[in-house]
């Protein structure tokens, strides 16, 4: 993905040589949504500084076959990397090496054989999201790593990063991104 917005950033601006680029806020593979990009190297620690001292909102939709116990609720858990199986473990209560974990979740939607969950994250640790659903046993629809029985066609899950919101690190602005979710029958469904 860098590759290809550089060349646009190139072909945009006419820009000779080669093009800055620095990822501030990226997203696991298999999941849809909202990144950002910093196109220069004085605009990089800015917006690094903003996702770290947790001065953006950041909301996802997320689609489970299984309906929570609760319509809304905060989930705190304290997750366990593991690296080797690329993958994070939640547990109620903190244990060695782990960091704790927040978010707020809301049923928004019922459709047909699944519930469209909006999730706002306090904190932003490694599968986060997958791990916390799961570990209450509403797995995304999609995701084998984290308990979902089948996985989706095209190797995407059901998670993604709706919107972001923050105030300009210079202009002082508040920026706000909505993307929309990718056009398959269950998303389309859930707008």
């Amino acid at each position: 993905m860098s590759e290809i917005v550089k060349q646009y950033i190139k072909n945009k601006h006419k820009k000779p040589g080669n093009v800055y680029l620095g990822v501030a806020h990226r997203l696991d593979r298999p999941t849809s949504g909202i990144v950002v990009f910093a196109k220069t190297s004085k605009a990089l620690p800015r917006l690094n500084k903003l996702f770290a001292e947790k001065k953006a909102q950041k909301t996802y939709w997320a689609v489970v076959k299984e309906l929570p116990e609760k319509n809304e609720a905060t989930l705190v858990h304290w997750l366990k990397r593991n690296p080797k199986q690329n993958k994070s473990y939640a547990y109620t209560k903190e244990i060695p090496e782990s960091k704790k974990a927040i978010l707020d979740y809301e049923v928004l939607k019922k459709l047909d054989s699944y519930y469209l969950l909006k999730i706002d994250l306090k904190t932003g640790r490694h599968h986060q999201i997958r791990s916390q659903l799961s570990y209450i046993d509403c797995p995304i629809k999609g995701d084998l790593k984290y308990g979902f029985n089948r996985s989706n066609k095209d190797g995407s899950i059901h998670l993604h990063a709706r919107s972001l919101s923050f105030i300009h690190p210079v202009k002082k602005e508040l920026i706000n991104f909505v993307a929309p979710p990718p056009d398959d029958s269950i998303w389309n469904a859930c707008c």
